[in-house]
């Protein structure tokens, strides 16, 4: 083989190989290429997401004004509670000396 045969050769081989690495380059953005209905799911499925978070976030907002409201309503309750045993402990000692004073 001489040096012409063997510079035509070597041309050849690199054509193919550079053929063959711009046919898979092709093929990769053929295949990986975002298409633009792909891009507005993506864009509509943000937004949704986004709409969801601020549900979540008004929705825990409510619970934890709720949660405080029956703390409230909670303390006040047994407040009264404790306040009317109290009274009716007073309202029995009250009975039982009339009782004993009267007996």
């Amino acid at each position: 083989m001489d040096r012409t045969n063997f510079i035509i050769a070597t041309a050849i081989i690199l054509f193919v190989a550079f053929s063959m690495g711009w046919f898979a380059n092709w093929l990769v953005h053929r295949f990986t290429r975002v298409r633009q209905s792909d891009v507005a799911d993506l864009d509509r499925m943000s937004q949704e997401l986004h709409e969801a978070e601020e549900a979540r976030d008004q929705a825990i907002t409510y619970l934890q004004q709720r949660e405080a409201e029956l703390t409230n309503q909670l303390t006040q309750t047994e407040a009264e509670l404790a306040a009317a045993m109290d009274g009716l402990r007073a309202a029995r000692q009250e009975a039982e000396e009339l009782r004993h004073h009267r007996g």
